[in-house]
């Protein structure tokens, strides 16, 4: 008779041995007060500072854990890693700090500034290898070198000392609260850090509701959990990279379905918004995944009235030449950018006519794109309008289509929209 496998649960006793292994190089991170969200949610609101380590996200504290822990013949022969973001940084500045050679496979396109921050913390330890178009090509070629020289693979979630690494979060909020906790709000990717915290919280904590939260676009874990199985999704949307995956750990996803409170998703102009606001208002640089904790707190405003409540902030390697395109989806979420198909008269003037009489007077003009003229009457152009406010839309609209103007509404047409703008 088969025993069924028991699943793995971090040990209190590891994490703690974890937090003394990484001691001398992972930050103990500010549990801060956020003065502003405590006003905003009629609750006390700590925010845990991981953007703040060297490598400005959590990912040291698993790297290290696991890196350090191998055998002499394992440092020997190197490790290897697939990563194209805070995962590789920590890797990096691990194989620095214990002097042990390291490849780090990163798909093609990564931005040239990503690159540049891992040479930086691995300096001489460290080679770097652009492989393929995509995450996937590149973890692939990566194990293929693991298997082929008998190198380590460090894994950036599905691992028992990576868990155990970022465990020592947990530790650490437990320290430095002074009253209890309610709630803590904390990203999901692949689960590592979930897993770990989740876990520590339900030994030490266990009243404390542990709260997950992904991008509305990368649901992995919202969606293996609700079919009761590790699931891994066809698509994903890219753009919260630092948790999007479109399969959770199966070491991580078990630990979660059983400790997570719950889960909930954010939309990814949601998480843009908190980044504007965080940088805007107090002066905080976030990644996109280091703003999926604070963004769920809208959704929960009722529940924490009045609570002692922790959000990681988990990054802060943000590209700063992503700022537009925050922008942009911020103002999409908000309801205060719109995009439009314009049939403009082949007439002098008609132009004039559209700018005085149909636009608002605080309405702009954001983005203009004339396509060609269609026919002898009319003329068609992509016309990106921004709103002072939400409501401006259906009076704009309604006057559109009383003067003939209107030819199509873009924002609710995803394939039509990412065609023509």
């Amino acid at each position: 008779m088969n025993k069924e496998k028991q699943t793995y649960f971090p040990s209190l006793e590891n994490v703690k041995a974890a937090a003394e292994t990484i001691k001398k190089v992972s930050l103990v991170t500010p549990l801060s007060q956020s003065l502003r969200y405590s006003k905003q949610f009629d609750a006390n609101i700590l925010l845990k500072r991981e953007d703040l380590q060297q490598v400005r996200s959590y990912k040291i504290r698993g790297a290290y854990n696991k890196i350090s822990s191998l055998t002499s013949t394992q440092s020997k022969n190197g490790v290897v890693c697939a990563s194209a973001g805070n995962h590789a940084q920590g890797v990096a500045l691990s194989c620095k700090l214990l002097e042990i050679k390291g490849t780090i496979y990163m798909p093609a396109p990564t931005p040239n500034q990503k690159v540049e921050q891992v040479k930086m913390f691995g300096e001489d330890f460290i080679e770097i290898r652009l492989v393929g178009d995509t995450f996937d090509d590149s973890y692939h070629a990566a194990m293929l070198e693991c298997k082929s020289l008998g190198k380590t693979f460090i894994h950036p979630f599905n691992d028992e000392k990576v868990i155990e690494g970022q465990a020592t979060i947990a530790l650490e909020i437990l320290e430095q609260a002074t009253e209890p906790i309610d709630y803590v709000f904390i990203a999901v990717g692949g689960g590592g850090l979930a897993a770990g915290l989740s876990t520590v919280f339900k030994a030490l904590s266990p009243n404390t509701k542990i709260i997950g939260v992904e991008p509305e676009g990368a649901p992995s874990m919202t969606v293996s959990i609700k079919n009761d199985k590790n699931t891994t999704l066809d698509q994903i949307e890219k753009f919260v990279d630092g948790a999007a995956v479109k399969r959770v750990g199966d070491l991580t996803f078990p630990i979660c379905k059983q400790n997570l409170d719950a889960m909930i998703t954010v939309p990814e102009g949601k998480v843009c918004q908190t980044i504007l606001d965080l940088y805007n208002r107090d002066a905080i640089v976030v990644e996109p995944a280091g703003a999926l904790s604070i963004s769920a707190l809208d959704f929960y405003a009722e529940a924490i009235k009045g609570k002692n409540v922790v959000c990681v902030v988990s990054g802060s390697n943000n590209d700063i030449t992503r700022t537009s395109e925050i922008k942009e989806r911020a103002l999409l979420y908000a309801n205060l950018k719109h995009y439009f198909i314009i049939k403009f008269p082949q007439r002098a003037g008609a132009l004039k006519e559209f700018v005085v009489d149909i636009l608002g007077k605080n309405d702009d003009i954001t983005y203009f794109q004339y396509a060609k003229k269609t026919n002898r009457e009319n003329g068609s152009a992509v016309v990106g309008v921004q709103l002072k406010s939400a409501s401006d839309l259906e009076p704009l609209i309604t006057k559109m289509k009383a003067q003939n103007f209107y030819g199509d509404y873009l924002n609710d047409k995803p394939d039509l929209f990412q065609f023509l703008v």
